[in-house]
């Protein structure tokens, strides 16, 4: 009797809860690629259900942030995701050509070739100065104690070879993305499956100490070769970094996919919630109920969370169904890592002048300037890239921007002293921290519109990294910076800029369960963190086509 009494109490409770709530059929919380992606999918297929697209930030895009310079209008900063491999990835090279034949002409994504390692761009490594063509060229002026195998190599042929001692036959030229994930997850080394081993401890066993800290230095990521799971690590590297690899950026910006795809389900009759935080949710009587920032609740029939691992543990205390250990440990099963951008502005584009005289072309010489593609260093800034135009030409003369800084891992660590506290932003209901030391007032935003203004960099980081662009190029001083503008994408709530698969996981496994992890639940997950192509648009896409199976 008094079970029943439970039962009949909790059941009316549920009923009293759901009159409070507004009814949608599907409700996706994540305002990034896989989010906004599935929502225009999920209402192309159903204009008649009322799907909602809820966003914690001001704006659609997540980890695809074009920004505007100020006083450079031919220029964008990508403070987020920059650039597509168009040959191995062919989900955003057909979500493109369908974006560009529902846009309007004058609001169609064009790409532009995107370089990165030009022969005349700069290796600081180690306090020496070097052009990339020097690992060739002049081997002799590597500052690494190099095997003879490994001398006269790039750092990126020394991992290829490394590779290909690992996984024989991975590197051959023709294999598909999708070939050398088959290959590698049934592969073992010295009878261990590769799953089950880090790609440092395998690189390790393959290169020496040296080869491998060049490879780290002069490849310009730490994360790529740190250890985790080397079945995904080496198709991963192959893809992104090892076999030739031709990119693309956006004239216009990256993040003009996400909106795009936002206007084409805004015209659908599809709802955008921003400035909308999921706080909690649970699964009563057939319903998901879900309460939100501001007092809104919907009741929905269907909940996608298109979020990384560490936006999913943000929310998973007050989400029962996200606390089941099976769940627990689809969302563990990969690592969060942080990646940083610093872009800074200048009245010309100085580093023009840090080229060099190649005498191969005639007996006077001829100047190649640096303007184009990135240099390297195992400084803290890591990386630095000559802005393009966003025509994707070389800036020549007039105002002029630098990707300043490109880190991840424990570089990042580095500007923890000379910038706001990290993760305060999030627990405070900001998006971004306001600097302490602008180089203006702080403009107030109220609209979506990403300005340059908020995220603008303290003076303390802006003069150490100009101090160290100074070094890297040869100069006796520190560039003049007009205006520069950051974001740590290891902040909350997105916990890191890609997320890497962990040792021991069976990712081909996992990638197909988490999309629906409760099988008996219409609880749905997708995101880049889970994919075959991690850190790219492309793993979102992948992740939220297998959703989307699934959804009836």
């Amino acid at each position: 009797m008094a079970e029943s009494r439970r039962k009949s109490t909790k059941a009316a409770k549920a009923a009293e809860a759901a009159d409070t709530h507004a009814n949608v059929d599907i409700a996706i919380v994540g305002g990034g690629v896989s989010g906004v992606y599935s929502a225009w999918r999920l209402k192309q297929r159903n204009p008649n259900r009322r799907i909602v697209l809820i966003e914690a930030a001001d704006h659609i895009g997540g980890r695809l942030l074009s920004v505007r310079p100020p006083g450079i209008p031919n220029m964008v900063a990508e403070l987020g995701g920059m650039r597509i491999l168009p040959k191995t990835q062919p989900l955003i090279v057909a979500l493109l050509k369908e974006l560009n034949k529902a846009l309007p002409k004058n609001e169609r994504i064009e790409t532009y070739p995107f370089p990165v390692d030009q022969p005349q761009n700069i290796a600081y490594l180690r306090g020496v100065h070097l052009r990339l063509s020097d690992f060739t060229r002049n081997p002799s002026k590597v500052p690494y104690q190099l095997s003879f195998l490994e001398q006269g190599n790039t750092p990126g042929v020394v991992m290829v070879n490394a590779i290909e001692q690992i996984v024989p036959g991975i590197t051959a030229a023709g294999l598909t993305n999708a070939e050398r994930h088959e290959m590698a997850s049934k592969a073992s080394f010295d009878g261990q499956p590769l799953y089950e081993q880090g790609f440092w401890n395998l690189l390790l066993r393959v290169i020496t100490g040296e080869a491998y800290q060049l490879g780290l230095d002069a490849g310009g990521y730490e994360s790529v070769v740190s250890n985790w799971n080397a079945a995904d690590a080496i198709p991963w590297f192959l893809s992104d970094f090892g076999i030739a690899p031709e990119y693309e950026g956006f004239k216009q910006g990256f993040q003009q996919v996400p909106l795009a795809m936002e206007t084409l389900f805004r015209r659908l009759r599809g709802e955008v919630m921003l400035e909308t935080r999921l706080e909690r949710f649970e699964w009563s009587n057939g319903k998901f109920l879900l309460n939100l920032s501001g007092g809104k609740r919907l009741q929905a029939s269907t909940l996608i969370l298109a979020m990384p691992r560490r936006s999913l543990e943000l929310v998973a205390d007050k989400a029962p169904l996200l606390q089941a250990p099976s769940v627990v440990k689809l969302i563990g099963s990969v690592t969060p890592q942080p990646l940083f951008k610093l872009f800074t502005t200048y009245a010309n584009p100085w580093w023009r002048a840090a080229g060099f005289y190649d005498y191969s072309r005639g007996q006077q010489g001829e100047f190649v300037p640096v303007e184009s593609g990135r240099t390297v260093t195992s400084l803290p800034v890591r990386q630095t890239y000559y802005w393009p135009t966003s025509e994707g030409e070389p800036a020549k003369a007039g105002p002029a921007m630098l990707m300043a800084s490109y880190d991840d891992g424990s570089n990042i660590g580095f500007w923890d002293g000379l910038r706001p506290r990290r993760r305060q932003a999030w627990r405070e209901g900001l998006e971004v921290p306001v600097p302490r030391n602008p180089f203006q007032p702080l403009v107030t935003h109220t609209s979506s519109d990403n300005t340059w203004d908020r995220y603008r960099a303290d003076d303390e980081m802006v003069d150490e990294v100009a101090r160290q662009l100074g070094t890297i190029h040869g100069q006796s001083f520190s560039p003049q910076v007009q205006a520069a503008a950051f974001r740590d994408w290891g902040d909350d709530p997105f916990g890191g800029g890609w997320n890497s698969w962990n040792i021991g996981v069976k990712s081909w496994e996992v990638k197909q369960q988490i999309v629906q992890p409760l099988s008996d639940t219409p609880l749905f997950i997708c995101g880049e963190a889970y994919s075959d192509a991690q850190g790219w648009v492309e793993g979102a896409l992948e992740t939220a086509d297998i959703m989307l199976k699934k959804i009836r």
